[in-house]
């Protein structure tokens, strides 16, 4: 789990704990490690995740960010709509939010991947 910058993790045993104000928060299934980026909508999800957790460099991820969407819809402009759905959130600084919808994302490169392969398999 990431807590405003810091991780946390479980040991053998079941632990409750209580957060009383309002920090960025990760649980486990929703954190990507640097080593889990492997495709341009994976890194776009990891900036969103940086720009949720590191708000010290918030400026830098969001410059990172529109570069990176501008590329993305280069190679796929029928991303079009995702990309301003996550957007809105992002400016309006809802970082979870984008980061769910950061999903989808990657859910849709990895659709429009397996065609275009199956296609050149067909060939």
């Amino acid at each position: 789990m990431i807590i405003s910058g810091a991780v946390i993790s479980n040991g053998d045993r079941r632990i409750d704990f209580f957060i009383e104000n309002k920090v960025p928060l990760l649980r486990q299934k929703d954190i990507m490690r640097e080593d889990q980026v492997d495709s341009p909508a994976r890194l776009i999800y990891f900036t969103i995740q940086l720009m949720y957790i590191d708000q010290e460099n918030l400026v830098t991820h969001h410059n990172a960010y529109w570069k990176l969407v501008q590329d993305f819809l280069r190679a796929l402009p029928t991303a079009l709509g995702l990309i301003d759905r996550i957007s809105e959130k992002i400016l309006s600084n809802s970082y979870y939010q984008a980061l769910k919808l950061a999903r989808k994302l990657i859910d849709y490169e990895k659709e429009v991947l397996n065609r275009v392969q199956g296609c050149h398999e067909n060939l």
